[in-house]
């Protein structure tokens, strides 16, 4: 593995001859697999398939088609490329063999996203530093785009399709606009929500439909409530929270689909971060980010661990980077009951894994958010 340049890697949705296997876009133009092996505390990743995209080319975005989890369809990949390409990918049923199926010239200047309509798997969409977001069918042999659109000032550069809500889609773009596309009618955006920095990631929460998560470099990353069509100002989503502080480019961001468990709740330091004082809904109330772990390398070399027996320790953190905050007393949330405060005691706190990383100074931060609920999200 030592050598490879990852332009994006993105972890299949589900198991593949009953492994997780995690696909990679690198500098080499070249397409690559691997799977997880080993044990809870010692695990690396073993090489798979891959696939060359030809004629000298970075490989720059991947996608799978298991964004809904299985849905019968045979096992497939996206790509884009730097020099404007975008190809589809087959993958066999033990993920040893990787072959390319289609390629086509999508975009004048770097393609630098691909990524399956999660609904229907036949379409791709595409963006591109040509400004352009297009759509295609891949069962065409036309290579005409279902639609192109320009609505982006700048660059695309991530694309993300909605795995719970049909027919909507998310892009972000180095113009630090988020848009978000109803995909029966592409003429013009939904909602555009500016976020002041270049948008080059975007995930949407596994569960809560609404909430969308946005690495944008120059600042930082935000949480979006995207709840199109029922806010007062359904033109533009809300900035839940977002943390500004990275030393270096945000680019990377995403979810976790796995539970937290008891001890992790109750052993890890606070990091309130900055709100948005105009986006507190009644529904919606103390949001916070914890801080668990921060890695000063570009190696995430420690794992996440239940520290049963440590309920006071301060995660790891890289010397001369922000320290985590301690709430008054012991960083517990209090009994709402002793306190006689019943109001209180029937707001729910929601809790949700994210992990952020940066590029020039190669740091790896993985939070809690915390929402604190008197009705629920959906």
């Amino acid at each position: 593995m030592v050598g490879w340049m990852l332009l994006r890697f993105r972890l299949c949705h589900v198991p593949i001859a009953g492994r997780p296997v995690l696909g990679i876009a690198n500098a080499q133009g070249v397409v690559k697999l691997a799977h997880l092996i080993g044990s809870e505390k010692s695990c690396k990743l073993q090489p798979l398939g891959s696939v060359d995209l030809g004629d000298d080319c970075l490989a720059l975005s991947l996608d799978w088609s298991t964004g809904r989890e299985p849905c019968g369809q045979p096992l497939r990949l996206v790509s884009s490329d730097s020099k404007g390409r975008v190809s589809l990918l087959s993958v066999d049923e033990s993920g040893s063999s990787v072959d390319v199926l289609d390629q086509w010239k999508g975009h004048d200047f770097e393609a630098w996203v691909a990524a399956f309509d999660y609904w229907n798997t036949h379409v791709v969409y595409s963006g591109g530093d040509d400004c352009k977001l297009q759509g295609w069918d891949t069962r065409s042999s036309s290579r005409v785009p279902l639609f192109t659109s320009k609505q982006h000032s700048m660059g695309v550069c991530s694309i993300q399709s909605h795995p719970l809500r049909e027919n909507l889609l998310a892009t972000g773009s180095y113009d630090e606009h988020v848009l978000l596309w109803d995909t029966r009618k592409m003429k013009q955006p939904l909602v555009d929500t500016h976020v002041q920095g270049g948008v080059w990631r975007l995930k949407w929460h596994p569960s809560r439909e609404q909430l969308l998560l946005a690495a944008c470099m120059h600042n930082g990353f935000v949480i979006l409530n995207c709840q199109n069509g029922s806010d007062e100002n359904p033109e533009k989503c809300t900035i839940l929270s977002s943390y500004a502080l990275h030393n270096s480019l945000a680019y990377g961001a995403d979810w976790s689909k796995l539970p937290l468990s008891d001890s992790l709740e109750t052993s890890t330091a606070m990091l309130t971060i900055q709100e948005d004082r105009s986006a507190s809904r009644e529904d919606l109330k103390g949001q916070s980010l914890k801080i668990v772990y921060e890695s000063p390398t570009a190696t995430f070399d420690v794992l996440l661990e239940e520290e049963e027996n440590r309920p006071s320790a301060s995660p790891p953190r890289a010397e001369g980077t922000l320290a985590p905050q301690r709430p008054p007393g012991d960083g517990r949330v209090p009994d709402t009951k002793a306190n006689g405060d019943a109001r209180a005691a029937k707001v729910r706190t929601e809790t949700s894994l994210l992990a952020t990383c940066s590029f020039y100074d190669n740091v790896l931060h993985v939070w809690k958010w915390e929402v604190s609920q008197s009705s629920s999200l959906a």
